[in-house]
């Protein structure tokens, strides 16, 4: 394949297409595939459109249905004319199809009337001068043909068509190339071209740029040390927008990233503390934290959190915000790691030691023009006729994006004489008066039903997902599609890529001022009320009225509150309850008679007579229910029911019989581990979404393939596929995966367990993109895949399928994992999968050799573990000029001789592991070139050269049994794990002094290791573990290590003192059994952080000076504490 250059000249002109500031333009396609059927359309033209539909670039491709007739179908003249990128793949059947011909006309005729377009040509098995000059038989027959047909001015224009598009430049694809690469290089032209003409959100970031650089300059991305960065001003003026920005821009450089928003709002709430580290957690560790209290939150993120290289903006903080008390402290993060805070108060940044001040400033009057412009008129430069009256409103908006951005929402396409009204009223009342007075007016400009809309959002639903909201707003016909759609319009709200509210706090502050006003002095007369003394202080003392709309009740779960039907007598206007961490008690019968959204969540008691005749969504997560609560009765004649979430309430041993509930769209019965038997939902007409996660419902009973709707089950214990399942039209994901199921180190016994998947011979619905299935151990064939074409992940795990069919059909497969398929022995079409990022193959013991994954230029991880005959895996050759491939992990593979070919274009690689591979020692010769390493795990007999690899900052060094001393550590000065296992003839190390970012030290089982040198200058040194290492006989002095929390000199028989010991204040275990030379232990007493001692076969300890001072668990001969132990032993291990 080459990049035809012919006739450069001819390339069309795009830099008449929008201006890289332009909103993105409102066409309905982005690129247009012309293409002959027979000839590329299963191979080529397939490939390419789910490329690029995978992309998130809408492409349209050419429908059979809209070539029929004599003349061309209007649509598809349209959707010719509303598309900004046309891909004609001329092969060598594309002038013989006279639609062919008729759209390529189109499309010269579009690129001619200069109105943006680009066209980029595939000469697919056809030379482009072939092209030009139609001489060749397949062209020169094609127009015969058509000559008999059509007159001569159609054919003459067809052929200038095909002459004009044989000059440009474009890809010429020949029978020698890698159809994946060409598709990669014609999707990284279409990305750039569609990039290049505008840009998401480009409007926020209007004279932002130079801040952005200085914020950027001010974090020193390329030095080690921790960098803290504060940028404080007014609200509205962009900080947030600054540290999406840089956020966007940088955070692939760290290992982990986390933006925590809003923390002023959260750090209001009784357990904001805990909220902001269970999120910090969860980004970091990208798994569910559910911390219980701050100490337990400052431990994890210490021993979990800190050992990785992290970016971390905390959006928003005020003079709550205290860093160590919620993030822990600084010096114990990774070096290299960076922090931003954003705020509006400078003297909060001031409290932060080591922050760097940077201050958000108004934007300058050009770019407060253009940004108005974008949003009065969508366009750069305002119309001259209006520039005046613009001008007037930027002076009064004074350079705040905010207000900016607003205001110019509101008048877009509003008359002059609303213009000029409104800014006589904002004269009247002056920006210093306050932003709220701009903001207000797009509020009064709402209609009634979207006022309500708003308000619900700023006091409720800021974070949220919308789509429970959409519920009760639609009860209350406040017509929430284009109410929200206008709240997005006016600039007011955003929704997320999550599908999640977002709101400025400005704009959110408004909100609630609004609400606020309504009664000064008496809350319980407002519409809303959020605030927990507020909503305690009405109800203790039945204060409410049918005024209260919505109420929010959070206790946290430290001071769980008693609550009574005497303080909810009087709220009978109630239509959203969310009550968190309460009782109540009493008769509820005749309470909330227009609740249409009642969350009772983590309740211990809740009453029987609930009133549930107009509830839409119940949510009773965590709550404490038995099967015989009698609300079932109530639920059942309530019958707008729509979504029910029983999640966690694990005192349910059998699913609720709400069969006369026709109208659920959701059922959420995840974590209700006691529930087990059958769940009929073929009554369901309206189900979108089933989970059973955590579980024991193994059957789903009724017409399964009625729910046209369905388009998520999780059901991790289902014994067969339910009948109908095939027929469900809008399914995307399908898990059967048991909760209770081990890791992919499991055998399969021949036991069964849950979740035994039987029926092989139902068909799965092509909508699926998501299908994960496991344990399902009499299931020998799995269903023919062939139809998912819309399949991003599939994970087969503890199956014994021996093939998985239709596998190469797959064509917008992402992610592949098959574990512990014992009986797999081939994965045919997996050369097919040209959208493949990460594929996992382990345990699969009859599995030979992988087909050539060439083709898989997206795949950025391969992990193959413990094929035990696998012999060939064929890989990319140099030619490909590199790979995407970043982690590289081949163990305990005995046969596979050889994946030089392999390795050899990796240069992205930054993590390898080839544990255990048999011609190891030949490929480690080639490693000092993989300049970008950064993990790199040898398991051998000859050790590399690893001077090159500059970046590496983990080092695993095993089992090289030959090996007697290691070379050139000391150049490896990013190191921040090494550890040197089973090397038992290495006698010495070299001098470690030069590591300043060691963390990390582990050496295990290197019998002859006699000394280290340079260990007492390793002072970011946190663990240090030499066990088993019985000839050392001493070590330096290590009272200078301040930050080493765990030591442990485990059987170092020869060792004789350990100095400086009792100096090291952060230290938390020190384990010394078998030091049978040791004598004395000098005083303890200061290490207050101590938590585990163990010197367990210490024979010749006669004494430890200050042990008795010592809160902490000391392991002996009779220790009964080995649990705790060896949990904190393997925590500090694994760091």
């Amino acid at each position: 394949m080459e990049w035809n250059r012919s006739d450069p000249s001819s390339e069309p002109d795009s830099s008449s297409s929008d201006s890289t500031t332009r909103p993105r333009p409102a066409l309905k396609y982005e690129v247009f595939l012309s293409f002959r059927g027979p000839d590329v359309r299963t191979t080529f033209a397939d490939s390419l459109y789910h490329f690029l539909v995978h992309s998130k670039i809408r492409t349209f491709y050419d429908d059979e249905e809209l070539r029929k007739g004599d003349k061309i179908a209007p649509s598809l003249v349209q959707a010719i004319q509303e598309s900004k990128i046309y891909i004609p793949i001329l092969s060598q059947g594309y002038a013989s199809s006279k639609w062919c011909l008729e759209e390529l006309s189109l499309m010269v005729e579009s690129l001619n009337r200069n109105q943006g377009h680009i066209l980029l040509p595939v000469f697919y098995f056809v030379e482009p001068r072939d092209v030009r000059r139609q001489e060749r038989s397949y062209y020169s027959r094609a127009f015969l043909q058509h000559s008999r047909k059509y007159d001569a001015e159609t054919t003459k224009e067809w052929k200038e068509a095909l002459q004009f598009v044989g000059q440009l430049k474009g890809w010429h694809v020949t029978e020698s190339d890698r159809q994946g690469a060409v598709i990669d290089n014609i999707f990284s032209q279409v990305w750039s071209h569609l990039m290049g003409s505008y840009k998401i959100e480009t409007d926020e970031l209007i004279g932002i740029e130079s801040r952005v650089k200085e914020v950027r300059d001010l974090l020193d991305l390329d030095g080690e040390r921790l960098k803290m960065v504060g940028i404080h001003g007014m609200g509205g003026i962009g900080k947030t927008t600054i540290s999406k920005a840089v956020y966007n821009e940088v955070s692939s450089r760290f290992e982990r990233s986390c933006f925590l928003e809003d923390i002023r709002e959260t750090l209001l709430k009784n357990d904001g503390v805990v909220t902001l580290q269970n999120k910090i957690i969860s980004s970091i560790l990208r798994h569910d934290s559910r911390v219980g209290d701050t100490s337990e939150g400052i431990h994890i993120i210490r021993d979990k959190v800190c050992k990785y290289k992290v970016f971390i903006v905390l959006d928003d903080v005020d003079e709550r915000f205290e860093f160590e008390k919620i993030l822990g402290k600084l010096q114990d993060y990774f070096f290299g790691s960076r922090f931003i805070v954003t705020t509006r108060d400078k003297r909060v940044l001031e409290f932060l030691e080591g922050c760097t001040l940077f201050e958000a400033k108004l934007m300058s009057h050009n770019d407060s023009f253009k940004l108005f412009g974008k949003h009065a008129f969508r366009m750069d430069d305002p119309p001259e006729e209006n520039a005046d009256l613009c001008e007037e409103f930027v002076k009064i908006a004074a350079g705040l994006p905010l207000a900016l951005k607003v205001i110019g929402s509101f008048l877009f396409r509003k008359e002059k004489r609303i213009w000029r009204e409104k800014l006589e009223e904002l004269k009247e009342r002056p920006f210093s008066n306050g932003v709220h007075e701009i903001l207000k007016i797009s509020y009064n400009d709402l209609t009634s039903t979207e006022k309500e809309i708003f308000l619900d959002i700023a006091c409720f639903f800021i974070g949220k997902s919308k789509e429970l909201p959409f519920y009760m707003w639609t009860d209350c016909k406040f017509y929430p599609e284009s109410g929200v759609n206008n709240l997005i319009f006016k600039s007011l709200i955003k929704v997320n890529e999550s599908n999640e509210f977002e709101m400025h706090d400005l704009i959110k502050d408004l909100g609630r001022a609004i609400v606020q006003a309504e009664n000064i002095q008496q809350p319980w007369k407002r519409s809303r009320i959020w605030s927990n003394d507020e909503a305690l202080d009405m109800l203790e003392n039945g204060q409410g009225n049918d005024k209260v709309e919505a109420l929010r009740i959070d206790m946290g779960d430290r001071d769980v509150r008693k609550l009574t039907e005497e303080g909810f007598r009087k709220l009978s206007g109630v239509r959203f309850l969310q009550v968190r961490h309460c009782n109540m008690t009493g008769d509820f019968s005749k309470m909330l008679p227009n609740t249409l959204w009642l969350q009772l969540r983590f309740c211990r008691s809740i009453p029987d007579d609930v009133n549930l005749k107009k509830v839409a969504i119940l949510d009773l997560k965590g709550s404490y229910l038995r099967d015989d609560w009698r609300g079932w009765q109530r639920a059942k004649e309530g019958k707008k029911l729509k979504v029910v979430n029983l999640e966690g309430c694990s005192g349910l041993v059998k699913a609720p019989d709400l069969s006369s509930c026709r109208g659920l769209e959701v059922i959420n019965v995840e974590g209700c581990y006691y529930m087990g038997g059958e769940l009929h939902i073929g009554n369901f007409k309206n189900l979108k979404r089933l989970s059973l996660l955590g579980s024991k419902i193994s059957a789903l009973k009724g017409d399964i393939g009625m729910l046209q709707d369905l388009t998520e089950i999780d059901a991790p214990n289902l014994k067969e596929f339910p009948a109908g399942i095939g027929d469900l039209r809008s399914l995307e994901i399908l898990r059967v995966t048991p909760v209770e199921q081990s890791t992919a180190e499991s055998t399969i016994s021949g036991t069964s367990s849950n979740g035994i998947m039987r029926d092989s011979s139902s068909h799965l619905p092509s909508s699926l993109n998501s299908l994960a299935l496991s344990c399902c151990f009499e299931l020998e064939t799995l269903p023919n895949l062939v139809n998912l074409s819309n399949l991003t992940q599939l994970r087969l795990e503890l199956v014994l399928v021996d093939e998985i069919r239709g596998l190469g059909e797959l064509g917008m497969l992402e992610t592949l994992q098959v574990s512990s398929a014992q009986n797999l022995k081939s994965l045919d079409g997996l050369q097919n999968l040209v959208l493949l990022q990460q594929l996992t193959v382990e345990h699969c013991g009859a599995l030979e050799k992988l087909p050539c994954i060439a083709n898989l230029t997206k795949l950025n991880t391969l992990v193959i573990r413990s094929c035990r005959i696998l012999f060939e895996i064929q890989g990319p050759d140099a030619s490909m000029g590199g790979s995407s491939l970043t982690r590289l992990e081949i163990s305990r593979c005995p046969k596979l001789a050889n994946v030089e070919g392999l390795i050899q274009p990796l240069q992205a690689l930054n993590t390898l592991n080839l544990e255990g591979f048999p011609s190891i020692e030949t490929l480690l010769l080639r490693l000092s070139s993989f300049s970008n390493m950064k993990k790199l795990y040898v398991h051998g007999s000859r050790l590399p050269n690893l001077c090159g690899l500059t970046s590496l900052t983990t080092l695993e060094i095993k089992g090289f049994t030959q090996l007697s001393e290691v070379t050139r550590l000391e150049r490896l000065e990013s190191l921040v794990r090494l550890k040197l296992i089973d090397c038992g003839l290495v006698v010495r190390l070299p001098d470690l002094s030069e590591l300043k970012n060691l963390k990390v030290l582990i050496i295990r089982g290197c019998t002859q290791l006699m000394e280290i040198t340079g260990l007492e200058s390793l002072e970011s040194l946190q663990v240090l573990a030499m066990s088993s290492c019985e000839s050392i006989y001493e070590l330096p002095d290590l009272s200078h290590l301040e930050h080493l929390r765990y030591l442990n000199i485990s059987g170092c028989m020869q060792l004789t003192q350990v100095m400086g010991v009792e100096r090291l204040g952060s230290l938390e275990v020190l384990a010394m059994s078998q030091c049978k030379s040791i004598i004395e232990l000098p005083d303890l007493s200061a290490l207050k952080n101590m938590t585990h001692l163990d010197i367990r076969e210490c024979s010749q300890l006669i004494g430890i000076i200050g042990l008795h001072k010592l809160q902490c668990t000391i392991l002996g001969v009779h220790d009964p504490a080995f649990i705790s132990y060896w949990k904190t032993h393997e925590m500090y291990l694994n760091m």
